[in-house]
Order: C-alpha cells, then structure tokens, then sequence
C-alpha cells in the first residue's frame, strides 16, 4: 500500500487481502519484520494461553493492574465491536490514528515479507505499547502458542488457563498435542502457570524440560470459596476475604487465581495491595463472556464456540431460574458444531439458526441438518443471518423467557 493517508476500514480491508491464508502459524516471517523494526520491550510481559479463559484471565489482570495505578497494555482478539479494542493502553482503546501510524510503520518494514492479519495486528499492538511507555503489557495467545505471533516476544510470566480440544486442523486432536503447542509460549527460568485442574502431562514435562518455573491449581496455589467471599492461597502467602469476580460463572475463580498467581511472579517489579486486587475484581468488564444484559425478555451473549465452552455455559444456564430458552447460534465450519449443540441441547427449547459470509462461515441450511441429525429436541429455525436471527428471538420470545446468543 502506497504512503497516503488511509481509515483504518481501508487498512483492515487490506491486511485481510495481504496473506492467502486467514491462519498461518509460524514465527519467522513476524520475528523477521519484528527485527526490522526494533521493537524491543523493557517492561514486563504476561502471556496468557489456553482453550478457555484467556480474555477472562487477560482483563483480570488489566483491571487489577489498573487499579493498582499501572499503565498497562493490553492486546486481545478477536474484538466484538471495534478493531480498536483489541489493543488497549489504560484501559482505553487505541485511536485509529494510532493504529493507522503503526500499520504504516510495519507496511514500510516488512518489504516483501508476507504478514497475516492477526501478526500485523500483534506488531502493532507492541509498537503501540512502546510508544506509550506502559509500566506492562499482557498479550493474549490467538491461537496455540508454541507458533503463535504473541511467541515472538518473550513472556516474563505465562499462563496455560485450560487445554481443551479445539482447533485441531493445526493443534492436533488430542489434548497431549494440543498441550504441547499451548506450552511453546513458557520460558527458561521464568514461572509458567497453568489453571486447568487435571492438566495433560507434557505441560509439565515442557516446563521441566527447557527450565521453566511450573506452578501449578490445587499444588502450588489454590482458592477456596466461603460465604460469599473466596480466598486465594499462593506460594508467598494469601489474599482473604476477596470479593468475587463481576465475570459471571464459577470457573471465574480458577481465572482470578491465575491471574493473582501471574501477579505473585512479577510481585517485586509490580507490587499489587489488596485493595487495587480487590476493586480489580469488582470492576472488569469483559463483554460477551456469558454476559446478561438488562430488559425483558433476558438476554444472554456467550462467545462458547467449542464443547469446553459450552459445558461452561451449560452449567451457567442450568444455575439460573429454569426458563423457556430461546438460542441464536451460528458457528464456523471448522468447530465441533455437532459437540456444542448436544451438550447444550436439553437446555434450548428453540434454535434460530443465523448464517455466516466468509470462506470459514457456516450456513444456516447447513446448521439445521447438523441439530437434525444430533435429534435435539428444540424447535429449529433458519433464518438469513446473526442479525435475522436474533430478531425473529427477540419477536417470538415473552418476558420471562431468556435468549442465549452463542457460537
């Protein structure tokens, strides 16, 4: 793209066009045009991988870190709204000038170099961050880890939230495959931390192996719930008496300990009182994690879109007062559709099928064969698209009926 002066529409629609592949892993081309580019960070640096958990564990630790009077960094994908608020200084998006500067920046260094989107988008995100001298920066892993852009730059602290199958075209099909990709993004001599429960073993034997630090839920910090409080026990001591996370579900409580357990490694660096902890809490925000907004009939928006996500919601779901449950759901064709909808199948009552554009999208037609073929016992619905689909919910919905848009 020639130096003139570009919208950042213009400059989204141009990465999209500059790689064949939406995906493809590999750190030479990034670690490439990263050289070229000097971007050399000299703060900290959390990296958060996982199946689930990532966004919730990385705006934990922004909120926490904000609160505790830090200028933090924060880069996460994919975005709901903007493009912008995928990478955040001080808890604010980015300006689309900002991100017009960076991308013009790496356009000039790459040369010939072949950037995906998602890598030009972690340059830019680093640059952004350097520029504005933030005190930290948590990047959120887009995909794997071992290949992934973020793995260009070294973490001082990682985190393995859950590992899960998903993604299995590039990950492997097992969890012990899957696992071991996750792992790529730990580092000789610096903590990893994982907070999925019963963890596959090469996880371990990753961190072992090239000298990481491993600390692991329930042996090397655990949390334990009480009368409406919890309280987290590390291994430089305990935080009591916490509130509980705003993010709804109980598997939050594994992410705050993640997230307080990352804090514990970087404690002399970025000390963190008990009172930004706790108003961290009360106060992230995390659009589109089983988010409940306000009106009649309920509307509840999940980003679940593989079989470890949906028993999540399931379960959320289940919580809650019992209620005829509409679902808008569309989901790409390289997901486990057919896993996701029988564990969520005895909990919808019916299924507004929304299509999706794009070489990866399902369509609706194709969706209801799936849930035909699965026996759910809902009602299905083919509707044109997300938008579609949502409203012909919201028209057929009463008020004390919920709605649960997923996928």
């Amino acid at each position: 793209m020639p130096h003139v002066t570009r919208t950042l529409s213009d400059w989204l629609g141009y990465l999209e066009s500059l790689h064949p592949k939406s995906i493809a892993l590999g750190l030479e081309r990034v670690a490439e045009v990263r050289r070229r580019l000097g971007l050399q960070p000299d703060f900290p640096l959390i990296i958060v991988g996982g199946t689930n958990g990532k966004g919730s564990v990385c705006a934990m630790l922004e909120s926490i870190l904000h609160a505790a009077g830090y200028r933090v960094g924060c880069s996460t994908s994919p975005h709901l709204l903007r493009y912008n608020d995928r990478v955040r200084v001080a808890r604010q998006a980015v300006s689309d000038a900002a991100l017009c500067t960076s991308f013009q920046c790496i356009e000039e260094a790459r040369g010939d170099v072949p950037l995906t989107y998602f890598e030009f988008g972690t340059l830019a995100a680093m640059q952004t961050f350097i520029a504005r001298q933030v005190d930290v920066a948590i990047l959120e892993v887009g995909l794997g880890g071992r290949l992934d852009a973020v793995n260009v730059f070294d973490a001082d602290c990682a985190v393995v939230t859950s590992v899960d199958i998903d993604h299995t075209d590039y990950l492997g099909e097992t969890r012990e495959q899957i696992a071991a990709e996750k792992a790529g993004i730990f580092r000789a001599g610096k903590v990893a931390i994982c907070a999925d429960s019963a963890p596959p073993s090469v996880l371990r034997e990753h961190a072992e192996k090239i000298g990481a630090v491993f600390w692991m839920l329930n042996e090397d910090f655990r949390y334990a719930a009480h009368q409406g409080q919890w309280n987290f026990y590390g291994i430089d001591g305990a935080r009591l008496a916490l509130p509980f996370p705003v993010l709804r579900g109980a598997y939050q409580l594994q992410n705050a300990s993640a997230a307080l357990a990352a804090l514990d490694t970087l404690r002399e660096r970025l000390p963190v009182g008990m009172e930004a902890v706790r108003r961290g809490l009360v106060e992230v925000s995390l659009p589109g994690r089983f988010q409940v907004l306000p009106g009649r009939p309920q509307l509840i928006l999940d980003v679940a879109h593989n079989p470890h996500a949906a028993r999540a919601l399931a379960a959320n779901l289940a919580s809650m007062p019992p209620a005829r449950t509409f679902a808008v759901f569309a989901m790409l064709q390289d997901k486990d559709i057919d896993g996701v909808v029988r564990i969520l199948d005895a909990l919808i009552d019916v299924w507004f099928l929304g299509s999706l554009s794009g070489l990866r999208g399902t369509r609706a037609g194709q969706m209801a064969s799936i849930l035909e073929n699965c026996g759910v016992r809902g009602e299905i619905v083919v509707c044109e698209g997300v938008a579609d689909a949502l409203a012909q919910a919201c028209k057929a919905a009463g008020e004390n009926d919920r709605i649960a848009a997923f996928g």
